[in-house]
């Protein structure tokens, strides 16, 4: 079933993620991805995730379309004009990759190439109406496309553990007016904060899904905690991968994750795995929750 399949259909719908390489060899990406083979609607490629340089999302959505495997594309503004962000749509939709995740990105600061000049001609919101723009047949400029024009299913992110949360839900809403449907959220370790978002955002009308980063040990939870804006990992949480010896973390990270899951299926639409390279464990997590 493909995402568009998915969201149409109103069942609970289940993504992963894979992130190219910082190489040509995409062998072992596609490789992860399949473990979730038949389990997913969606495997979101990551575009220069963190600003750390690597083979393009469209090139790593081709790579799993050749596989049989259903890609997301992930696009983000930092690195490109609104020129070369409507050509890439196109581009992507002539080679059929047509469920696209608009974001904004990270700061290019924050990659290995911190001297990198970013871009940041548009943002989300203004991302989306530029790829519904083209599904009306025309570009930014109000030029008229050649022939039919393309068909996405966009999506967006949110942080359902911002502070203040106020901004991120307006922004929210206008990135659905704009033509987003569906959300995939960021990590979320605390049911709590994700019901309160789901109760502050309201009947936004397009599946939410909860987003879970798989933790690999304690050390990467206190990171997280400390850098990652807008995440709480519970002490409880950090204190079991603390404990866990090193044969036992992913086990315990599988038992950590299946319990999130478990909590938060109930408050949203569906769940977007960030398994990190995980994903052979992926299959154990949702078979667990009775989800596959």
């Amino acid at each position: 079933m493909s995402l568009r399949e998915a969201i149409d259909s109103g069942e609970f719908i289940l993504t992963t993620e894979v992130g190219p390489p910082k190489g040509i060899h995409l062998d072992e990406m596609v490789e992860e991805a399949e473990h979730c083979r038949g389990m997913v609607a969606g495997v979101n490629v990551t575009d220069v995730q963190s600003s750390v340089m690597r083979t393009s999302s469209l090139v790593g959505c081709l790579k799993l379309q050749e596989a049989g495997l259903p890609a997301v594309l992930q696009m983000v503004c930092r690195d490109r004009n609104r020129l070369s962000l409507q050509s890439e749509l196109l581009s992507a939709a002539t080679m059929g990759v047509t469920d696209v995740l608009c974001l904004t990105g990270d700061y290019t600061t924050l990659g290995d190439h911190p001297q990198a000049k970013p871009v940041f001609d548009l943002d989300a919101v203004q991302l989306l109406q530029a790829a519904k723009g083209l599904m009306e047949g025309h570009d930014m400029a109000g030029e008229e496309l050649d022939g039919e024009p393309p068909v996405f299913c966009l999506g967006c992110v949110v942080n359902p553990g911002a502070e203040p949360l106020e901004p991120q839900i307006m922004k929210l809403h206008k990135k659905i007016r704009a033509g987003a449907e569906f959300v995939q959220t960021q990590a979320v370790y605390d049911p709590e904060i994700f019901g309160n978002f789901m109760e502050q955002a309201g009947d936004l009308g397009v599946p939410v899904l909860a987003g879970i980063v798989m933790l690999k040990s304690a050390g990467m939870a206190n990171y997280m905690n400390k850098f990652v804006a807008g995440v709480s990992i519970p002490d409880n949480l950090v204190q079991r991968m603390k404990d866990a010896q090193k044969g036992e973390r992913a086990q315990v990270s599988i038992e950590i994750t299946v319990e999130l899951v478990n909590e938060l299926k109930g408050m949203c639409q569906g769940i977007h795995m960030m398994p990190l390279g995980w994903n052979h464990h992926v299959p154990a997590v949702l078979k667990e929750c009775g989800l596959v």
